[in-house]
């Protein structure tokens, strides 16, 4: 059974005779996904045929081509589950709030199921859409969090210390098995998806390329969360911070893209026979680092703006905008790994050529863009415009977070003041050398390394 608590109703609206729509957004997943088991047991309920929809934004906040393919790559997949359940799959282009109801409209839908998500363009869709179904029931499922947003807490939290307690406490009883998804009896007319259609049909970035050492898609996120457990959760807690150890899980665009369950991730982890230690560290970053993400966005509608951040950050920012700056760089030679510290253009570089970086990295990364930005408040929009360009768990709550943290001082505590950054926690070079051998990752990710014939 799902846990009443993870369901909420969007409008005041009750079930009425049709199919039931599950319009998956966040968690583009079959197994493991409460709000499909939810849509599922609506449909069971109610002798009502099922149908799974996706709703193909042309340019969803400036994603490349990079993000386009690895959420369609595991969209193909998600369709060839869903028709072994019986259950057919859609796929609109267009923007949802205009496409969605016209296809609840024509299915002559008795309730429709969504997931959750805190951005503003997600809320945004959905109360467009809620405002348009007058006769029917709009659910909101919370299946990315294992504690759900809106009750982990009421409000957003100062740090991971006052988060802690709480979401400790709650994963107690948050942290269940998921039932089996049956076939369903009643089916809906199931038409194939004209996938190369689709493809000609992106208006996305092609210069971002798409990557090939990462697969998308549920059956590749299991192995890599396998893998990650079996290889290298043990000694996870020592060897996380340094990025030539290839000790990190590689699980965040799959977690982004909902392609598993952090949830799923968190009981498997937890059942591992790693050292208390390394399951802790791992269980911290999964669970109370992450959901203390979703908390931020959702309770502060000026998360991605420099606006959003404390009026203690903002304040020392403030008063040190004036600061010299030993150098300044535009926002296209920090795209272009083009700066005077070959570790920072390291670090950029990874960036673009993987679709990721290190998290002990990209910490110093933003820091740095702070040190050599002319204002603050352009600092924070070049940082977040660069994550949700070239990483592929972009225009994420994790992301906006981490950039409000390095440079914002979000969830952190007030340190000694210095030039430009005020009050704000300092990284360098030098601290980085003490915690990992710089040379040998700017030989792996350094123009040098990287394009060497």
């Amino acid at each position: 059974m799902i846990d009443p608590q993870r369901t909420r109703l969007l409008n005041n609206r009750n079930d009425v005779h049709g199919p039931v729509i599950y319009w998956m957004s966040r968690d583009q997943r079959v197994q493991n996904n409460w709000a499909l088991f939810f849509a599922h047991r609506k449909a069971e309920t109610l002798q009502q045929p099922l149908v799974v929809v996706f709703t193909l934004a042309p340019s969803f906040l400036g994603a490349p081509l990079r993000h386009y393919d690895f959420m369609l790559k595991g969209l193909q997949e998600v369709e060839i589950r869903l028709r072994e359940l019986n259950i057919p799959f859609f796929l609109l282009q267009g923007e949802p709030e205009t496409e969605l109801p016209g296809f609840i409209k024509k299915l002559k839908a008795g309730a429709v199921v969504t997931d959750f998500s805190p951005l503003h363009i997600s809320r945004t869709w959905k109360k467009t859409v809620g405002n348009t179904l007058l006769q029917i029931p709009l659910y909101e499922i919370d299946a990315h969090n294992i504690v759900p947003c809106w009750i982990a807490s009421d409000k957003q939290e100062f740090a991971a210390r006052t988060f802690r307690p709480k979401i400790t406490t709650l994963v107690k009883e948050f942290l269940t098995e998921f039932p089996k998804l049956a076939p369903l009896d009643s089916a809906h007319e199931n038409i194939p998806v004209a996938w190369d259609e689709i493809y000609k049909g992106l208006n996305a970035d092609p210069s971002v390329q798409p990557l090939d050492w990462l697969k998308p898609g549920e059956n590749a996120a299991k192995e890599c969360l396998e893998n990650f457990l079996s290889e290298r959760l043990r000694s996870y807690s020592v060897k996380r911070n340094d990025p030539n150890t290839e000790a990190l899980s590689n699980l965040s665009p799959y977690l982004h893209f909902g392609q598993i369950s952090a949830q799923y991730c968190a009981l498997r982890a937890s059942r591992s026979n790693a050292p208390e230690a390394d399951r802790s560290a791992f269980l911290e970053e999964l669970i109370v680092r992450r959901e203390l993400s979703d908390n931020y966005c959702n309770y502060n509608d000026l998360y991605d703006s420099f606006d959003g951040l404390p009026a203690w950050a903002k304040e020392t920012l403030r008063q040190h905008t004036a600061d010299k700056r030993t150098y300044i760089y535009t926002s296209e030679e920090f795209a272009q790994g083009r700066t005077h510290e070959e570790l920072w253009n390291a670090a950029q570089l990874e960036l673009v050529t993987t679709g990721k970086i290190h998290g002990y990295m990209r910490m110093y990364w933003a820091k740095k863009i702070l040190e050599w930005s002319e204002t603050p408040r352009e600092a924070f929009d070049t940082a977040i415009a660069l994550n949700d360009r070239y990483a592929l768990d972009g225009r994420d709550p994790n992301g906006y977070t981490g950039v409000a943290w390095s440079i914002g001082g979000l969830h952190d505590r007030q340190w000694f003041e210095r030039s430009v950054y005020g009050r704000i926690r300092y990284m360098n070079a030098s601290g980085c050398a003490r915690k990992f051998n710089v040379k040998l990752y700017i030989a792996r990710f350094g123009r040098e390394g990287l394009f060497s014939s």
